[in-house]
């Protein structure tokens, strides 16, 4: 299994990113897919996850409204769309698969700075 985030990087407030996170080792289309974020200093926090189909999804009070998580199971890759951007988004952001385990990437950054 292996999941590789993309797309990070520095961007002003407000702006906004998208990320991706292409997932192989698995068959990616029978499984809720899942990104998380690490704040410096801080825990992981759940951001949003996507059913199988993308008919459902599920977002953290914090980003709901902002941030819109899709996938293609096409091309086997998740997005996370973020949009007005704060500086309190600053993190890590990750993706993750629960097979008979959790799998992690390693992430990509995200710092929202003027």
């Amino acid at each position: 299994v292996q999941l590789v985030e993309s797309g990070g990087g520095l961007v002003q407030p407000g702006s906004s990113v998208r990320l991706s996170c292409a997932a192989s080792g698995f068959a990616f289309r029978f499984y809720i897919m899942y990104w998380y974020r690490q704040a410096p200093g801080k825990g992981r926090e759940f951001v949003a996850n996507i059913a199988t189909e993308a008919i459902g999804t599920n977002y953290a009070d914090s980003v709901k409204g902002r941030f819109t998580i899709s996938r293609d199971n096409v091309n086997n890759i998740v997005y996370l769309q973020m949009n007005s951007l704060k500086p309190e988004d600053t993190a890590v952001y990750i993706c993750k698969v629960r097979l008979e385990k959790d799998y992690w990437g390693e992430g990509t950054l995200v710092t929202v700075s003027s």
